[in-house]
């Protein structure tokens, strides 16, 4: 799914509405029934409703709802916001048609004054101001919006959160609803991903309001989330006539004294990603806990408690490196004289990228197409600080591009930058994966299907899908709380059958 900026979504509106031979308010219209027919799905008959409504067409959706929600015998009062002077028309045809009905349906909010009277089993409907925020909310908008914040009523923003950009992740001192959800039409916003600003966005809705497919379709964008549709035209289906070899060769670097635990769960992932053959290349110190942790995965020793020496990876069909490996000066000699020999894409993680972001001179030596799976900390080691998640995203498809590199920047949502420096942002996985051992799982699941003969930007994209899954599988059975990394490698079968339809 494509994702746009404020300024692409109000051209794809005015494109339906010329294409499609309607009038604005009919396409708002559209979008209220559908936040209606949202409404009606989750809220019962006797809920009673407050839209709080600005003057522009974000405030002429909250009427449009208001008037839907009444005719459909829920109890609801509109208050429209006086924050400018000038009403859009289809705000104003709203307005009159909701007054229509019943004067006493819509109150007027002059300047300055607050409400401060609604009840806490009320439901408001935040739709003071919508994605034409070009600056922001200050003065007396500021205020309200702060006082509605401090209302324990349920809060459902339409389109967007009052307050909250959709392009930018707005300052720490910013004023932005916070909803419990967010109905958005047709696309997400960027901002909703990124921690700083989701977090007031609460649930996300995406609703279809049959925007013209034309338009989506031929408007470019670098910024994209990954949807079902996107896994099934990566995700291959195995030949009834295949065997091991068929499926490749993977070889899982890493481990030391005291975490072999880490290489131990990436071998697992790899094979339970559908490698045919791992191995795993760890000091002898961890040789005998391996072996009967995971009798299918073969091993390489070397050294004693670290790894001195990375061999034996010619012949491998794909490498993933670092987990558990440990910043030893012998390892960071065998990690640097592996890259100036290894040509082909290696996934590089955790310690492996702690030992880059040192020897900063490897990263232009890093064969072209590898994987490099850092969380935000990692990132800032390897290429510096930045103000905020959103621009730490940017950045990171500066240095994709630049080094001819994937970068995957773990997160909520785990952004996936490819060479080209297109970003796609995962929708997959849950909190309860925020745990110890979980991105050794990721690479093992990455380095897995790389060994398969997935292009490396495919095998990232299906590697993060796919380990999100798991754990959303694993946390919905066994709760978000109990979640452990090893769950996320027991549980990749069902995300393997969940995606394949079976």
């Amino acid at each position: 799914m494509k994702i746009f900026t404020a300024a692409q979504i109000r051209a794809c509106d005015a494109y339906t509405i010329q294409a499609s031979a309607i009038r604005p308010d009919e396409l708002m219209e559209r979008a209220a029934v559908k936040c209606v027919n949202w409404i009606k799905d989750h809220f019962a008959k006797d809920t009673l409703f407050v839209a709080l409504c600005g003057t522009g067409n974000n405030g002429g959706d909250g009427l449009a709802i208001a008037r839907l929600l009444h005719q459909r015998g829920y109890g609801v009062k509109a208050f429209l916001l006086r924050i400018s002077k000038d009403i859009s028309p289809d705000c104003q045809a709203n307005l009159q048609r909701l007054q229509a009905i019943d004067n006493d349906l819509a109150g007027i909010v002059e300047q300055d004054t607050f409400i401060t009277d609604i009840p806490a089993h009320i439901v408001i409907i935040d739709a003071i101001l919508g994605t034409g925020l070009s600056r922001p909310v200050q003065g007396w908008v500021a205020a309200f919006i702060g006082q509605v914040n401090h209302l324990p009523n349920r809060k459902i923003a339409i389109d967007i959160p009052s307050g909250l950009p959709a392009d930018v992740v707005p300052d720490k001192e910013a004023v932005m609803i916070k909803a419990q959800d967010t109905l958005s039409f047709q696309l997400y916003k960027r901002t909703f991903l990124h921690p700083e600003s989701g977090v007031c966005a609460g649930n996300i809705h995406i609703l279809d309001i049959g925007l013209d497919s034309t338009f989506i379709n031929a408007t470019h964008t670098q910024f994209k989330a990954i949807d079902g549709e996107d896994i099934a035209a990566i995700y291959k289906r195995r030949s009834p006539f295949s065997h091991k070899g068929t499926y490749g060769h993977a070889l899982v670097v890493g481990g030391s004294y005291g975490k072999i635990g880490a290489v131990t769960l990436s071998a697992r992932a790899a094979l339970r990603a559908g490698a045919g053959l791992v191995t795993a290349l760890i000091p002898a110190y961890g040789y005998h806990a391996l072996q009967a942790a995971v009798p299918e995965v073969m091993c390489l020793v070397n050294g004693d408690r670290v790894i001195e020496k990375i061999e034996g990876w010619e012949k491998m069909s794909a490498i993933g490196i670092g987990p558990g490996m440990g910043t030893d000066a012998k390892s960071v000699q065998a990690l640097a004289g592996f890259i100036d020999s290894c040509k082909k894409p290696v996934v590089i993680d955790a310690d492996a990228l702690n030992i880059i972001a040192q020897h900063p001179e490897l990263l232009g030596k890093l064969p072209k197409g590898s994987i490099l799976t850092p969380h935000p900390k990692e990132f800032a080691r390897l290429f510096g600080e930045n103000t905020n998640s959103m621009i730490q995203v940017d950045s990171a498809r500066i240095q994709a591009m630049r080094y001819n590199i994937n970068i995957v920047l773990k997160g909520h949502h785990t952004a996936i930058i490819t060479t080209e420096g297109e970003c796609w942002y995962n929708m997959t996985g849950n909190a309860g994966m925020a745990t110890g051992g979980a991105g050794d799982v990721l690479t093992g699941i990455i380095t897995g299907l790389l060994a398969q003969g997935y292009e490396p930007h495919n095998a990232a994209l299906l590697g993060v899908y796919l380990h999100g899954l798991a754990g959303d599988i694993a946390a919905k059975e066994l709760s978000q709380e109990a979640l452990i990394a090893g769950d996320i490698v027991d549980y990749m079968g069902k995300a393997f059958l969940a995606i394949s339809g079976r």
